[in-house]
């Protein structure tokens, strides 16, 4: 609760914008979010048309959801793989071949496991 006290302090001082305005700027902010993902999660799971999803929440967020499960769905498929050992699901530039990156380099993971060379 402190978090939100601060962020909200801060928010009004620097905005100049009323501590009552800046509580009501949050919650319509928050219930635009909570209702757009809940509309792309009815569409994900081909509740709702790709019509219905853009009409609610337009274009551009439906194919940003479209992008993020494609990209799960591929990663997912590669760590459920049976050619995959476990020591790759860990770290995935040991088998970079199978790795849905193009390049070990690019792989979010490997800063985490790389071992400094100086």
């Amino acid at each position: 609760m402190t978090n939100v006290l601060t962020y909200l302090k801060a928010l009004v001082r620097e905005t100049h914008k009323p501590e009552t305005e800046v509580i009501g700027l949050a919650f319509q902010t928050g219930l635009r979010q909570l209702r757009r993902e809940y509309i792309l999660g009815r569409y994900l799971r081909g509740e709702i048309s790709r019509d219905e999803a853009i009409e609610v929440v337009g274009i551009d967020w439906v194919e940003l959801a479209e992008r993020q499960h494609t990209a799960m769905m591929q990663d997912l498929a590669w760590a459920l793989e049976p050619s995959t050992t476990s020591i790759a699901r860990i770290c995935p530039q040991r088998d970079a071949q199978n790795h849905p990156y193009s390049e070990v380099r690019k792989c979010p993971s490997r800063q985490r496991y790389s071992r400094s060379t100086a």
